[in-house]
């Protein structure tokens, strides 16, 4: 593993490392459950896939054991409710530690809201540079810096392209409600999902409902200017909050499979989703992102690159509703790895919810740093002998 260190908490050896290890080196396939110490979520699961992948005609090779067992390790080890999934873009195997279970997305949707603009762009049906002003009525809620300069009578004049930007980059919820109804609303992402076969990934009704329903409010327009959602939500019995906070958590109409947002990063990396240069320009501006600089970014070592999206949901009673980050981790050497790591619901604070997912990063970073220096050994030998 290179340079990598566990920490304390890790480094005792596991029975699923030995396990999986054995099963691999025998040559067969491993689907390998352990059950949740903590038991607040679904049993976790490495995979190995079979050694072809049928639907993409993809050689896919065998999971690392030992990257396996670490991811699964942290998982069973944080409390919570958390799903961790890391595809290779190039080997196409999987590790899905609790990864299959729908997760709320929070911010994590605006992608699939920029992958519907730019399918629409790559169709002809809209450009970039196409002109969209911004009223008062287009102010939502939470964050959303470009409300700023929104000017009541002028409003404030701005592109498809500005509004992407600040959507990816900033999870701006103005800019990306806005795009939300250019394309068509809900329905239209909802079936760019179906069409392109993501799997399970839902997509909720837009921030304002979403963000509404989750505090147990119905949206009103009043919602959006000087405090008013913050009042009117506070001003809510603590038990109506709390019902409305357990039925999100507990069945997120935005709610997402870890596993199946790795699966269509690594698919639009590979080019499968848009033409290439919509390809090119959405991962560009997923890497140049400002949110989320302690989540897995804070784990990406000098040299390689990293574009994500993170996603934020409400807190209450200590309890967090969805905070997440999923990307593509890019080594030196162009190989690929879509990650992502999403926690549904958890007491932990803050730090202990970044310290995972760079672990996962940080994990990941020293599997491949530990295969390329087997290649590398590999091509020596075989250049000795030759």
């Amino acid at each position: 593993m290179g340079s990598y260190i566990l920490p304390r908490s890790f480094s005792k050896p596991v029975a699923l490392l030995a396990l999986t290890a054995a099963l691999c080196a025998c040559g067969y396939d491993a689907h390998v459950q352990a059950a949740s110490s903590t038991g607040a979520q679904s049993p976790l699961i490495v995979a190995i896939p079979p050694r072809s992948g049928p639907s993409t005609g993809q050689r896919v090779l065998p999971v690392p054991p030992i990257l396996a067992a670490t991811v699964s390790q942290l998982v069973r080890n944080f409390n919570g409710k958390v799903g961790v999934a890391v595809r290779s873009v190039d080997d196409g195997w999987m590790i899905d530690a609790g990864g299959s279970q729908r997760l709320p997305q929070q911010s994590v949707s605006k992608l699939w809201v920029a992958m519907t603009v730019l399918s629409a762009r790559d169709a002809g049906k809209l450009r970039l540079d196409d002109p969209i002003t911004l009223t008062r009525d287009d102010i939502t809620l939470f964050h959303q810096p470009i409300a700023g300069l929104i000017r009541s009578g002028t409003g404030y004049r701005t592109t498809v392209g500005e509004l992407l930007q600040r959507a990816l980059t900033m999870s701006d919820n103005t800019a990306n409600d806005r795009l939300l109804r250019l394309v068509g609303g809900p329905s239209a992402v909802r079936n760019f999902i179906t069409r392109k076969g993501l799997g399970a990934i839902g997509f909720g009704p837009g921030e304002r409902m979403l963000q509404a329903g989750t505090a147990g409010l119905t949206w009103q327009p009043s919602y959006a200017f000087n405090d008013g959602f913050n009042r009117a939500r506070n001003a809510l019995p603590r038990a109506e909050r709390l019902a409305a906070f357990n039925r999100y958590v507990a069945s997120p109409p935005d709610g997402a499979a870890p596993a199946a947002i790795a699966g269509a990063l690594a698919r639009l990396k590979r080019g499968g989703l848009l033409s290439a240069e919509s390809t090119s320009y959405l991962i560009g501006t997923m890497q140049s992102s400002h949110t989320g600089k302690m989540r897995l970014r804070g784990a990406v070592p000098t040299g390689w690159s990293f574009g994500h999206k993170t996603g934020t949901g409400q807190d209450f009673a200590g309890r967090t509703a969805g905070y997440n980050d999923v990307g593509l981790l890019i080594a030196p050497d162009g190989r690929t790895y879509a990650i992502a790591v999403m926690i549904g619901d958890t007491l932990r604070p803050i730090p202990a919810r970044q310290a995972l997912m760079q672990a996962v990063v940080s994990s990941v970073v020293a599997t491949h740093a530990s295969t390329a220096s087997a290649t590398t050994r590999r091509t020596n030998g075989a250049r000795s002998h030759g």
